[in-house]
Formats: structure tokens, C-alpha cells, sequence
């Protein structure tokens, strides 16, 4: 790994990439109005489940599906299909779209419109990135973004949420080095209730973020 492929993936997942993931809950949003999450443990408790057994781990999968493939349109509707709701879709392709707009007019890779894992994995392939490190930082990514967001709708102590951070993210490089000989195959997910959070999360009737 050289300096210069740590740097671009260290940018790929700033907060400054404008790819709007300030904007999205993740249904975080629901479970905080409805009061099953009011506190810091509250928080790791739901995020530990989602990371290792929903989104997380489904999305280290398809960034390696991604990464391996020749036909990303295969893998962007297997991604597509697979999705809980109609808001995990918007939140998925929204980001994606912007990350591959934003990641080709920079490193003149492919603009396809890509659900947001899967353009990931397709730009860090083009880019000849290591992949087990972009799912890493990936994943680091997707917790700061909630972990940001519980700090905001709780609210939660800036303090308090690194501490939880940081012990999340201690658990990226095992769920990548266990996601390592999956497939698109082995998609699944035990997350029902954020799956079911993400649902509800648009008829709520104050909204402050978009999923």
C-alpha cells in the first residue's frame, strides 16, 4: 500500500466528499423519536448489530463483489434487489451517484450510477486500490456519519460519541477479514429492526434527516 492510495481513500471517506451522507439516518432518526435509543450504550447496542449483522457486513460484501467482478451491473441489481425498503434504495443510489460523479471528474474513472457500496468498489478497482482497506475505512465512514447523527438528534456528547466510535470501529477490520471469501450469494441480514426503522422512517412527521 503506498502513501498516495491511503490519501485518496483518506478523502474518499472525509466528510468534506460530497456525497450528502450528513443528510441520512440510516432509520437511526426513528428508533431516537420513538425512544428506543436515548443513550450513548443505546447507540454502540444498535450500531454493533448493524455494522456485523445488516449493512455493514453486506456492504463489505459488495464492495468486493464490486471490486471482483466484470459485470458491475449484475452486482449493482443483485444490491438493488436485496434492498429492505425504498428509502435504503434512495439513500444507497443518492450517494453513490454523487460519489461516482464527483470520484470521475477528479480521477477520470467510470460516472455509472451505482448503488453507494457498489461504486465504491467498482472506483477502487479502477483505481487499483486495496480493497480490504476501502471496505475498512468504508465502514469507519458509515459509523462516524451515525454516530454524527445520534450526536445530533439525541443529543448525544461529543465525547461520549468518539468513545463510541472508537470502540466500533475496532470491529471494521474483523467484519472485512471475515467478509473476505463471501460473495454476493452470501448476502443476508438478522438487522430486522432497523430494517423496519428505515420503513417507518418516512411517514414520520417531523424529519430531520432523509432516511
Amino acid at each position: 500500500m503506498t502513501t498516495e492510495a491511503l490519501l485518496t481513500l483518506t478523502q474518499w471517506f472525509s466528510p468534506s466528499y460530497p456525497v450528502g451522507a450528513f443528510a441520512y439516518s440510516h432509520g437511526l432518526e426513528t428508533v431516537i423519536q420513538d425512544g428506543t435509543i436515548k443513550t450513548a450504550a443505546d447507540v454502540e447496542d444498535w450500531l454493533k448489530d448493524v455494522l456485523q449483522n445488516g449493512t455493514g457486513r453486506n456492504d463489505c460484501v459488495l464492495i468486493r463483489a464490486a471490486y471482483d467482478t466484470d459485470d458491475i451491473t449484475h452486482v449493482d441489481a443483485t444490491a438493488r434487489a436485496f434492498a429492505a425498503s425504498a428509502e435504503r434504495i434512495a439513500e444507497a443510489e443518492t450517494q453513490g451517484i454523487a460519489f461516482a460523479q464527483t470520484t470521475a471528474a477528479i480521477w477520470d474513472s467510470d460516472a455509472t450510477p451505482l448503488l453507494y457500496p457498489v461504486a465504491v468498489g467498482h472506483a477502487a478497482k479502477q483505481q487499483n486500490l486495496p480493497v480490504d482497506l476501502t471496505a475498512t475505512l468504508y465502514l469507519q465512514s458509515f459509523l462516524s456519519n451515525l454516530v454524527s447523527a445520534a450526536i445530533r438528534a439525541i443529543p448525544l456528547g461529543q465525547t461520549e460519541g468518539q468513545a463510541v466510535l472508537t470502540r466500533l470501529t475496532k470491529l471494521c477490520p474483523q467484519i472485512v477479514a471475515e467478509t473476505a471469501k463471501l460473495t454476493i450469494d452470501d448476502l443476508s441480514s438478522t438487522t430486522f429492526l432497523s430494517d423496519i426503522a428505515a420503513m417507518r422512517h418516512e411517514t414520520l412527521h417531523t424529519r430531520i434527516f432523509r432516511s
